[in-house]
């Protein structure tokens, strides 16, 4: 049998690795990438501010992969043909039996005129380094810093961890005093973060914005972004020197290019429980690629769910338990909607953290908790060490 996993992230890197483990020898299966390494994603909030280096957080996936059995391909994957079972590249076109779509998202900078001109984006790389580069400029010269997300936005997380470190940078460079900071988010109120809050979220959201002075805006969208204004769609104008902004998700140009795949308008796809195509039977879909509709009420402005981290990683592994079981003749599959995945998450809030756990993403649950630590980030570090070393091994059945 042979696999195809198109993306080589969390959800990628898991599925090809667990299918080859569990299959061993009667699977051929191949990764495509365009990227070299594996990135841990997370930690990118720490680039800007030097407590992290791009190559602290990478892995070269050619090393790992191959030393578990999987073939890695480096290259651009263009387009798939359902039909014909294919996968075009740059550099040709690769046959399947089974196909895994895990190629993550692509950013929609042109949700507002001026956000790719003047604002900054730390999701990746290079953004992080540029964003680097800003603050580097801007402490010689400070003034009021925006951070936040925009209309149609499903990873607020980031930015809320983003928004606390640069707090504490700001104090670090002690330049504090001398700096208006504003968070701007279409959440209908603090702590939301797409999945329609947790217990004392808001309150505890609340509390944090006083203790560090920090301006917010809730319900709000992003008009325009100028080089020294953001413009929000409540008509307010609010002067800015630096800002880092989290634009929408949408689906990637190979997606888009495969008409046959029906992908929903925002260019995910929609999929059956257990992650598998609706018309294709041999189609999997897993992390960011899934269509996830947002389950609660939107406000005036509207705004996506997260698709980041351990869910991706969980989806990884149930496309990956469905094939083997595929493989095996086993026609029951293991089926667990997004929201019906535990929540897990540690979010950084300037080396002080907030560990988020609930038993479903989505409601209703029956366990959801939000705990502060305010002495230091020690949970949010020791998950980025253990999940790096657990990529560097490619022990991706680990939890």
């Amino acid at each position: 049998m042979k696999v195809i996993v198109i993306g080589g992230n969390f959800a990628g890197f898991t599925a090809a690795i667990e299918i080859k483990r569990k299959l061993k020898d009667t699977v051929d299966v191949t990764l495509i990438d365009r990227n070299e390494n594996f990135l841990f994603i997370p930690s990118l909030i720490w680039v800007p501010t030097k407590r992290r280096e791009i190559k602290d957080i990478s892995i070269p996936r050619k090393q790992v992969l191959e030393k578990r059995g999987v073939t890695f391909v480096q290259t651009i994957a263009e387009k798939i043909d359902p039909n014909k079972r294919l996968v075009y590249t740059r550099d040709g076109q690769f046959e399947y039996d089974e196909l895994v779509i895990a190629t993550g998202p692509k950013v929609n900078y042109d949700i507002a005129p001026g956000i790719k001109e003047h604002a900054c984006y730390i999701g990746t790389p290079d953004g992080a380094m540029k964003t680097r580069e800003k603050l580097e400029a801007f402490k010689k010269d400070p003034g009021p810093i925006v951070i936040g997300a925009t209309q149609q936005a499903g990873c607020m997380g980031a930015a809320y961890e983003f928004l606390f470190n640069i707090e504490k940078w700001l104090r670090e460079q002690n330049i504090r005093k001398m700096v208006d900071l504003y968070w701007v988010t279409p959440e209908t109120y603090l702590g939301h973060f797409g999945i329609d809050g947790m217990p004392w979220g808001e309150r505890m959201l609340k509390a944090f914005m006083k203790m560090f002075h920090i301006h917010y805006r809730v319900g709000v969208g992003i008009s325009e972004v100028k080089k020294d204004e953001v413009v929000l769609s409540s008509g307010e104008r609010i002067r800015s020197k630096f800002m880092m902004l989290m634009p929408p998700f949408i689906g990637v140009d190979l997606i888009r290019n495969s008409p046959e795949l029906e992908a929903a308008p925002n260019g995910f796809i929609d999929v059956l429980p257990s992650y598998r195509h609706k018309k294709y039977s041999n189609i999997w879909v897993a992390g960011l690629s899934v269509n996830v509709p947002a389950p609660f009420k939107q406000g005036s402005i509207p705004f996506a769910v997260p698709k980041t981290g351990f869910p991706s990683d969980e989806t990884g592994k149930i496309v990956a338990e469905n094939i083997v079981r595929i493989a095996k003749g086993n026609t029951t599959l293991k089926e667990k909607p997004w929201g019906k995945i535990p929540g897990l998450c540690i979010m950084d809030a300037g080396k002080k953290e907030v560990l988020i756990f609930s038993n479903h993403l989505f409601k209703p649950r029956s366990f959801a908790i939000m705990l502060p630590n305010v002495f230091y980030d020690f949970g949010k570090v020791m998950l980025e060490k253990y999940f790096i070393w657990k990529m560097k091994n490619g022990y991706a059945h680990l939890p």
